[in-house]
C-alpha cells in the first residue's frame, strides 16, 4: 500500500440515508478538513480520480420497501466502474461518502479483481437488513446484506458477481445497535461481529490480531469500510445515526495503525460524516485524522 498512488473518489450522495447532509461530507474532508494537505504532508502520492454524482433523472424503480432505489442502483453502478479501473490502474481506491449505501458500489467495482475480498466493516450497526426486515427501508442499512448477496435482486446482482464476498471474509466491529433481522443474519451466517460488549472485554489491540489473522488466512485484498459513526457520538457528533458508546479516539486510531502494520489493505471508505450535525467540522477532521493513520501517520 506505501507503494501506491492513493486514487481519491468523492461520492457526494446521501439518498440511502434517512438524514440529509452525508452528501456534504467529501467536500467538508478535503476542502475545510485538509485531507489533501495531510497526505501531502505524509509524502503520500495522490490524485483526486473524480466524483461521482447522483444521475439526475434516474428511472423509477419498483420497491416494497427500499427508499430511492433508482438513484443507489445508477450511483453503484458508476461507482464500481471508477473503483474497478483505479485497481485495474494499480492504485489505491480511497472512496469518500456518502452515506454507508455507497459500499454497494465500491464493492462491487473491487469484486472484479478480487476473487476472495476480505471486508473489515467499522460500524456501530451491522447494515445486514433487507428490504423484509429493514425498519425504516433505507438502503445504508442494507448495504452489506447486499454485498453478501442478501437482498434486492438488481443491487445483489450487480456487475454479475453474485455474492460479491462471502461471510467468513468479513468482520464487523463496533456494533452495539442490532435490529433483530441482523442478529439472526450474522448468527446463520457465522459473521465475525466484534461488538462493543467484545471490545471492552478484549481491548481492541486483541480484536484486531484475531482479524487480521482471519484476513492473512483467507482473503486475497482487504478493503476497510469505515462508517464514522463506529466512534462515540462524543468524538464524532457529525453522523446521521449517531449511537452512544462506541470506539473511542484512540480505539479507532490504534485498529487503523493495526492494519497499515499488517501491509493487507488494498482499499478503503470513509462514510457517513454529515457537516450539518457536526460542531466546527471536528467530524471531518477526525476524519482526515483516522485516513491518516490507515495509511501510515505514526505518533513516532
Amino acid at each position: 500500500m506505501s507503494k501506491q498512488q492513493v486514487a481519491i473518489v468523492t461520492v457526494p450522495f446521501g439518498r440511502g440515508a434517512g438524514t440529509t447532509g452525508a452528501e456534504r461530507g467529501p467536500e467538508h474532508i478535503i476542502q475545510f478538513a485538509g485531507l489533501t494537505d495531510k497526505l501531502t504532508d505524509l509524502n503520500i502520492s495522490y490524485r483526486l480520480a473524480g466524483e461521482v454524482r447522483e444521475p439526475s433523472k434516474a428511472k423509477p424503480l419498483k420497491t416494497n420497501n427500499a427508499k430511492h432505489l433508482s438513484e443507489v442502483y445508477e450511483m453503484s453502478n458508476l461507482l464500481a466502474d471508477q473503483v474497478s479501473e483505479i485497481v485495474a490502474a494499480g492504485q489505491f481506491p480511497l472512496v469518500l461518502g456518502g452515506d454507508h449505501s455507497i459500499a454497494i458500489g465500491t464493492i462491487a467495482g473491487l469484486a472484479e479483481h478480487y476473487t476472495n475480498l476480505g471486508v473489515i466493516w467499522f460500524d456501530a450497526h451491522s447494515d445486514l437488513n433487507t428490504e423484509d426486515t429493514s425498519p425504516s427501508g433505507n438502503i445504508h442499512g442494507m448495504s452489506l446484506g447486499i454485498s453478501l448477496g442478501r437482498g434486492i435482486p438488481l443491487l445483489t446482482g450487480l456487475r454479475g458477481i453474485f455474492p460479491k464476498i462471502k461471510p467468513e471474509h468479513v468482520a464487523i466491529v463496533g456494533a452495539r445497535s442490532l435490529d433483530a433481522g441482523e442478529k439472526e443474519s450474522i448468527r446463520e451466517l457465522g459473521i465475525a461481529c466484534y461488538t462493543m460488549h467484545d471490545i471492552d472485554r478484549l481491548g481492541i489491540a486483541r480484536v484486531m490480531e484475531k482479524i487480521i489473522h482471519q484476513m492473512k488466512q483467507m482473503t486475497d485484498g482487504v478493503h476497510i469500510s469505515f462508517d464514522i459513526d463506529s466512534i462515540d457520538p462524543l468524538e464524532a457528533p457529525g453522523t446521521g445515526t449517531p449511537v452512544k458508546g462506541g470506539l473511542s479516539y484512540r480505539e479507532a486510531h490504534l485498529a487503523l495503525e493495526f492494519l497499515y502494520q499488517s501491509a493487507l489493505v488494498t482499499s478503503a471508505e470513509l462514510v457517513e460524516v454529515n457537516p450539518s450535525l457536526d460542531h466546527n467540522d471536528q467530524t471531518s477532521k477526525l476524519a482526515v485524522e483516522l485516513i491518516a493513520s490507515l495509511l501510515g501517520d505514526q505518533i513516532l
